[in-house]
């Protein structure tokens, strides 16, 4: 390798490695009138979840980098986050946005995960089918089968079975708290947040009652965090 090829690549990879560098500070340190996300994401990206704080880590770099330019540009509404998404360069979001999705998953919650509903059809989904109204089936049967009689998707057709996110328009619902979830699902319904391909979570929240929001909200939080995103 010639002495230029070699300065060059040395160059490069000091620009990958401040890069990287700055996503940590921003994250530990904050950067400008940005204070540091760990503050209510917490210190591994967990999230804190008695404020709503959702969890960042592991979740995709593409996504993360399209919410801090929504905050920042006002489309998703958060007094909170506002003034730190439109202090933060666009080059700061790509650096922190990729740090967060670098990170491991948090922890699986301690609550043991509700049970899958049975195939449709089944002689366990007609013993069942009395009680799929209680809240802890109900969220189930939402997130993995949705309500075909009201046009309403399941959950896991666009976010992955067992909620683990598909490409960057879908996140990753598991290891979210409820209360962060069930809020989500009222922005979207609000419009205080961007309704995403075809407008699809501002019809798909509208057609759910406040009693399903919580009950598929804490079905998601239950779920055991995986390793694929």
């Amino acid at each position: 390798m010639s002495l230029q090829r070699a300065v060059v690549a040395l160059l490069g990879m000091s620009v990958m490695a401040v890069a990287a560098a700055d996503g940590a500070a921003i994250a530990r340190k904050g950067a400008a009138a940005a204070v540091a996300c760990q503050g209510c994401h917490g210190v591994a990206g967990e999230g804190v979840a008695q404020a709503g704080f959702p969890r960042l880590a592991g979740l995709g770099a593409v996504y993360l980098q399209r919410q801090l330019a929504a905050f920042a540009d006002g489309s998703r509404v958060s007094p909170v986050m506002l003034p730190i998404a439109k202090a933060l360069t666009k080059a700061d979001q790509a650096a922190v946005a990729a740090y967060y999705a670098a990170m491991p998953y948090p922890a699986a919650p301690s609550a043991a995960a509700p049970a899958r509903p049975a195939p449709p059809g089944s002689g366990a989904a007609r013993t069942a089918a009395a009680s799929d109204a209680l809240p802890s089936n109900l969220g189930a049967t939402l997130a993995t089968r949705g309500r075909w009689s009201d046009q309403l998707p399941a959950c896991e057709q666009c976010h992955g079975p067992g909620g683990t996110g598909v490409g960057a328009e879908f996140p990753a619902l598991v290891g979210q708290s409820s209360a962060y979830l069930a809020a989500q699902l009222a922005a979207f319904k609000s419009g205080a947040r961007p309704a995403g391909p075809l407008s699809l979570m501002a019809v798909v929240a509208k057609k759910l009652s406040a009693a399903e929001v919580t009950a598929v909200a804490e079905y998601y939080a239950t779920l055991p965090a995986r390793t694929n995103r």
